[in-house]
Parts: structure tokens; sequence; C-alpha cells
């Protein structure tokens, strides 16, 4: 059993990283208050205040800290690019420094938005990045001072779907709402991701640690897809309406913040570390049905309540 510090808990990985992680680690979350009644310890606090940080390693003393704490609304990055830098560069530094001072292995969540799109085929570890916008710019940054900083802490480029806190985090979400309530909605035809299951993310993540990993790695599912095909596999698994979704152009949206047509990262360096395959899309997927069957949705709102 290992002492693991989360932060960033309420969010989507976050709060599925401890869900996934409690039983049989001795997990302490760091939140601003929005978990009332999780079954895990929490720490009330912004790590953005001086001070916080070092007042929050010496009380939980953790083996592992995996950072998910970010700014991760691509529209508000580009209305607040202050924040986004307090939150995707500079906190993610002090956590390196800090981990390496006292010997805590790092877990920096990345993103695959940090490339342009503009690649065909799958992107590798060793490709160039080439940031969008806001969002992905203070996104690779904070990868790069983490490992200057901590060479030995992981950097983990992810994308996610599940169940959250708040029941609107995550596409499939998105899309499950949209559904189940007979609402039409677009979906986009041309920007490619690779979507893994949170749960499976977390369990990833907990492997990688283990292993005593270090360096960059991309975290996300072994199958590219459109989003808009995403939105037509949640439709099927669930039996609901995918004449719903309508094919849509991103170029052709309202949304601020540039996308990257194609953000099909290779999950061959990772698996090749871990020595296994990694949970393909329709394995993750009927998880996701399983757990909205068994009320999983339900009681991880719960936590805020």
């Amino acid at each position: 059993m290992a002492r693991i510090l989360i932060t960033g808990a309420s969010g989507l990985l976050g709060i599925n990283l401890a869900q996934e992680t409690m039983n049989a680690h001795d997990i302490t979350a760091v939140d601003r208050g929005k978990l009332i009644n999780a079954p895990f310890k929490v720490i009330n606090g912004d790590l953005l205040n001086a001070g916080t940080l070092d007042s929050v390693l010496d009380s939980a003393q953790p083996e592992w800290l995996i950072n998910c704490a970010a700014l991760a609304d691509l529209e508000a990055c580009e209305n607040n690019p202050d924040l986004a830098r307090r939150l995707n560069i500079d906190l993610p530094a002090q956590m390196a420094k800090a981990c390496k001072a006292r010997g805590i292995s790092l877990v920096h969540i990345s993103t695959d938005a940090v490339f342009d799109g503009e690649k065909e085929g799958s992107y590798t570890e060793e490709d160039v990045p080439n940031p969008l916008g806001v969002y992905s710019q203070t996104k690779l940054e904070g990868e790069q001072i983490v490992l200057a900083e901590n060479p030995d802490a992981i950097v983990a480029r992810v994308n996610f779907y599940g169940w959250s806190l708040s029941g609107r985090r995550s596409l499939a979400e998105f899309f499950h709402h949209n559904l189940t309530n007979n609402k039409s909605m677009s979906g986009f035809t041309d920007v490619n991701f690779c979507p893994m299951l949170v749960n499976d993310t977390a369990r990833i993540l907990i492997k990688m640690l283990r292993k005593n990993l270090n360096g960059l790695y991309h975290v996300v599912g072994p199958q590219a897809m459109s989003k808009y095909q995403f939105g037509v596999e949640i439709a099927r698994r669930f039996s609901l309406k995918e004449g719903e979704i309508s094919p849509k152009s991103v170029l052709s949206s309202s949304l601020t913040a540039r996308r990257s047509h194609n953000l099909w990262l290779s999950t061959r360096k990772l698996s090749t570390a871990l020595g296994e395959f990694l949970p393909d899309f329709s394995t993750g997927l009927d998880e996701f049905y399983t757990q909205f069957e068994q009320g999983y949705p339900q009681k991880i709102r719960s936590y805020a309540q």
C-alpha cells in the first residue's frame, strides 16, 4: 500500500483515480471545497497560494504524487492566460522541485493537444509538438519544466472520458446526456483522437509508478476515431438514437480556441514499457456502460453532496 497524494481531485481524472485506488492505497486528495462527502482523506486548500504545497506535502507525507490539477478548459485558457500559466506551468514546476527534494515519485498529467494535428498518421513521443492555443502552449511548457526540474518524473499525455463529479466534464457525458433527453447535437468529423476510459487511465498510471518508469509517455486509447464516431459508439452501446448526432466540421463551429484535426498518438512506448497491450476502446466502453447500469455516476456525484 502506497501513500498517494492526488491534486485536482474533484476533476474527471482526479475523482476517478481516487475511487479506483482508495481500497488498495492510502489516498489523500487535495480539493478546493467541492468534495464534502468523500470516502477518502481530503485536504482543502488552494495550491496556488504561497506555502500551501509544502503544507500539504508535510501533512500527507506521500510516496507518490499524481498531479491532475490544471486549467483544462480551452476557452477559459484563451480568456485567462495568466491563470492558465500559473496552474499549468508554475504549479507543476513547484511540484517537480518539491518532489525531487523529498524523494516523492511524481506523475504530471499533460495532454494530447500539444500537437498541431498536421501529421499524417500517429504521433510518437519523439515528434516535436506545435501547440495551437494557450491551453496546449502552457501544458507543453509544463511538461518541459517538470522534466527539466525532475528527470525521474513521469509526464503522461492523456485523453480520457468517464463519469464526473458534475456530470458535465467529459465528451461521453455530453453525448449521453443529450441523447437520453432526445436533444440533437453535433459531432466533429474532422477531429480525431484516442479516447480512453478514465478508470483505465487511472489503473495504468498506478502500473507506471509501480514499474518506476520516468519520462514522457502517451497514455491514451490504442484506437483513433473522430469525435462524431465516438458519439455514435456511445449511442449504439446505450441503445440510443445515433441519428440525433449530426456530422459537423470543427471549422464551422463557434469555438474560440483552435483544435487540432489529428490527435492520434502512438502508445507503443507505453505498451512496451508495461509489457502488455492497452485496453481497447470497446472494452472501456463496455465498462462505462456497466458503471451506468450499476449507479456509478450517482456514487461519484454523492461525494459533492
